[in-house]
C-alpha cells in the first residue's frame, strides 16, 4: 500500500503506463484523453496531465481502452474444454472475468466434479468464479450421476473463488416451500452471497416468489416484456447470447439509460469453435452497438454492470484502485482487441495469447469413466409403442432452447412409430449413462431435419445422459456403442457406420485435447453432419442437448418420459 501510495504521488515510478489513450469512462458515459497508470497489478490513475513517469510504456495511438470484460453467467463445460483451455481462448477477445456455475459436471461426478473445477480453475489466466449448483440433479423427474444437497455444498463456501448459489432452475421446488432447496438458498443467504435465478416462463406472480426468496438475477428472459418485469422486481437481468439461445436481440428493446445498470451481458453455453471465431461477451457488445444502443453503455454493461452485480468491487471500471484488467481496441464497435492486460500484464497481443500456459489440474480417475451404457442393447430397446397414430411431438425452434408442444398424425407400423424423413418425424432417446440404470425416455421429434443417420451425445442438459436422434433405430444403436467405447462425447452416423466424432472423456463433457486440436476435430464432426443433413443452418448439436432440460418450455426428453414443462409433469407420446 504505502508503494501504491508513492506511485500515485509520483515519488516513484509506476510499472507501467499505457500512453494516448481514449479511455472509457464509465461512470460519466464519456471518453477521457489520458494514460494508464499501473502498479502491482493496480490501476493507480487515469492521468491527463501526462506527468506520470512509469518503467516500461506503451502507446494506444488514440486507440480505445476498455475495461476487462466480464461474463456474468456461462457453463465452462458447454464449451467442451477444461477450464486452464478455455482461458486461453477467452481471453484474446477480452473477457477478463467470467461468473460459472460448474453444474454440468457435478450433475455427472458431483462434489469430486466441483472439487475437480475449483482446482483447475486455479491454473487459468483469467479469473474463474463460481457459483454452487443448486440443480443436482436439476428436477425429480429424472436420473443423474450424482445428488447435491445444502449439506454437501457447505464446505465450499469458504473457498475463495465462490460468489453464491447457482441457477435456480426447480421453480416448483422453490414456491412450494421444498425444505431442501431453500436449505440450498438459505445457505447462501447466510454467507452473504449472491442466489442466480432461471425463471424460464415465469409470470409476475411466479417472480414474486422468487423474489421473497431473495433471488437476484435471471438469465432466461426471451422477451423484452419479461426483462422490464424482472427489472421492476429489482432483480438483474442477464442479457443471453450463446450458442443455442440468441435472446439479445428480443431483450434490447428494454434497455435504456434509465434501466441499464441493470443489465449485463452472459453466455450460458457456447461451443469452442464459436467461441474462438467471435468471442462471447465482446460479441455480444458489438451487436448491442449494431442495433442501436450507445457504445458506452454497451460497454458498461459488458463490465461494470457484472462487476457489480457480483460485488467484484474490484473490477470493471478505469479508476484508481481498480484491477488493471483492461483491453485495447481499434473500434468500439467491432469489439476486437488490438491487445489485453491482466493484473497489469500483457497477456494478448495481435489476437493471440503471449505465453500460452501448459499447466493442467489432474482429472479424477471417477470423472474419466463416467459412461456406462450397456453393450447389448438391440432395436427393441428402441422401439416406440403406439396404438393410434395422433402424437405429442417435441418441435425445435432453431437457435432456441425452448420447444413447442406439437399434435399431430405420425407414421405407425404393426403398433410401432415409423421415424419419417419427408415429415420430419425423427426418434428420440435419452438413456441413463452415469450407474448402469438404463432407464431410457423415448419420443419424436419434429425440426432437426436429418436427411439419413443419426447423432448422439452424453452434453445432455442438465443430468448429461446420452442422447440419439435418428432416422432408422440401427444407425442409433451404433452411435450409442461409439459413446460407451470413447467414454463420452459428439458422434455422426450414416448407414452403420460412424462418420466423425469429438471423444469428450472428461466427464463425456469435456475434451483432454488442446483448443485448437479440438476445434480441428469439431469442424470435422459439423462437416459429417452436412451428410445427413446438408441444408443445416442452425447448431444442431447444441439444441440437441437442450432438448433433456425439464424445466425451459414446452415438452422435453428425460430419461423417465416425454416432459411437459408447463405442467411439470410427464405426459404420454401419444396423444388423446
Amino acid at each position: 500500500m504505502k508503494r501504491l501510495i508513492e506511485v500515485s504521488q509520483q515519488k516513484q515510478k509506476a510499472d507501467f503506463i499505457l500512453r494516448n489513450a481514449q479511455v472509457a469512462d464509465l461512470l460519466n458515459l464519456d471518453w477521457v484523453k489520458a494514460d494508464v497508470v499501473v502498479a502491482n497489478g493496480q490501476i493507480i490513475a487515469i492521468d491527463e496531465t501526462g506527468t506520470f513517469e512509469a518503467k516500461t510504456e506503451e502507446d494506444a495511438n488514440g486507440r480505445y481502452v476498455i475495461p476487462g470484460m466480464i461474463d456474468a453467467h456461462i457453463h465452462i463445460e458447454s464449451s467442451m474444454l477444461t477450464p486452464e483451455q478455455f482461458s486461453e481462448i477467452l481471453l484474446p477477445h477480452g473477457v477478463t472475468a467470467v461468473v460459472t456455475d460448474p453444474h454440468e459436471i457435478a450433475n455427472v461426478a458431483g462434489t469430486v466434479g466441483l472439487q475437480y473445477m475449483l482446482d483447475a480453475a486455479k491454473h487459468a489466466k483469467m479469473d474463474i468464479y463460481f457459483m454452487l449448483p443448486s440443480s443436482v440433479p436439476c428436477t425429480s423427474f429424472e436420473n443423474a450421476g450424482a445428488k447435491l444437497t445444502a449439506a454437501d455444498l457447505q464446505p465450499f463456501t469458504d473457498e475463495e473463488q465462490v460468489l453464491g448459489i447457482a441457477e435456480v432452475m426447480d421453480f416448483p421446488a422453490v414456491l412450494n416451500g421444498d425444505d431442501e432447496m431453500l436449505a440450498k438458498i438459505q445457505l447462501g443467504i447466510d454467507h452473504n452471497m449472491i442466489v442466480d435465478g432461471h425463471g424460464a416462463g415465469l409470470s409476475a406472480g411466479q417472480l414474486l416468489g422468487y423474489r421473497a426468496a431473495n433471488i437476484h438475477t435471471d438469465h432466461e428472459c426471451v422477451s423484452a416484456e419479461e426483462a422490464r418485469e424482472r427489472v421492476k422486481q429489482g432483480m438483474y437481468v442477464l442479457i443471453r447470447e450463446g450458442s443455442a439461445a440468441k435472446n439479445l436481440k428480443a431483450i434490447l428493446p428494454a434497455v435504456t439509460e434509465r434501466n441499464a445498470r441493470r443489465f449485463a451481458f452472459c453466455t450460458d453455453d457456447k461451443h469452442l469453435d464459436e467461441i474462438m471465431e467471435e468471442g462471447t461477451i465482446n460479441n455480444a457488445a458489438a451487436m448491442a452497438m449494431k442495433e442501436g444502443l450507445d457504445p458506452l453503455l454497451a460497454v458498461q454493461i459488458a463490465t461494470l454492470n457484472a462487476a457489480e452485480c457480483y460485488r467484484l468491487h474490484d473490477r470493471g471500471l478505469l479508476a484508481p484502485g481498480f484491477k488493471a484488467d483492461f483491453v485495447l481496441l481499434d473500434s468500439v464497435q467491432s469489439m476486437k482487441p488490438v491487445a489485453v492486460w491482466k493484473n497489469g500484464e500483457k497477456v494478448v497481443a495481435n489476437g493471440a495469447m503471449l505465453n500460452p500456459s501448459s499447466v493442467r489440474a489432474e482429472v479424477p480417475a471417477r470423472i474419466l469413466k463416467s459412461v456406462n451404457l450397456s453393450d447389448d442393447m438391440t432395436a427393441a430397446d428402441l422401439a416406440l409403442p403406439m396404438s393410434q397414430a395422433r402424437a405429442n411431438i417435441i418441435e425445435v425452434i432453431p437457435n432456441q432452447i425452448v420447444t413447442k408442444k406439437l399434435v399431430a398424425e405420425v407414421d405407425v407400423e404393426d403398433g410401432y412409430f415409423v421415424p419419417s424423413i419427408e415429415k420430419d418425424f425423427l426418434k428420440i432417446a435419452v438413456v441413463e449413462r452415469h450407474h448402469g440404470k438404463l432407464t431410457k425416455g423415448i419420443a419424436i421429434v419434429h425440426g432437426l431435419g436429418l436427411q439419413k443417420g443419426a447423432v448422439a451425445t452424453t452434453v445432455a442438459h442438465d443430468s448429461h445422459n446420452a442422447i440419439v436422434v435418428g432416422t432408422n433405430d440401427a444407425d442409433m444403436l451404433v452411435a450409442l456403442d461409439a459413446l460407451q467405447s470413447m467414454q463420452g462425447g459428439l458422434v455422426v452416423v450414416a448407414d452403420g457406420q460412424v462418420i466423425s466424432a469429438l471423444a469428450l472423456p472428461v466427464g463425456g463433457i469435456m475434451t483432454t485435447a488442446n483448443a485448437d486440436e479440438a476445434a480441428a476435430e469439431l469442424a470435422k464432426v459439423h462437416e459429417a453432419l452436412h451428410i445427413i443433413h446438408p441444408t443445416c443452418d442452425f447448431h444442431l448439436f447444441l439444441t440437441l442437448s437442450f432438448l433433456s432440460l425439464p424445466v425451459i418450455p414446452t415438452l422435453k426428453l428425460t430419461d423417465t418420459g416425454l416432459f411437459d414443462v408447463e405442467t411439470f409433469s410427464h405426459i404420454p407420446v401419444e396423444a388423446e
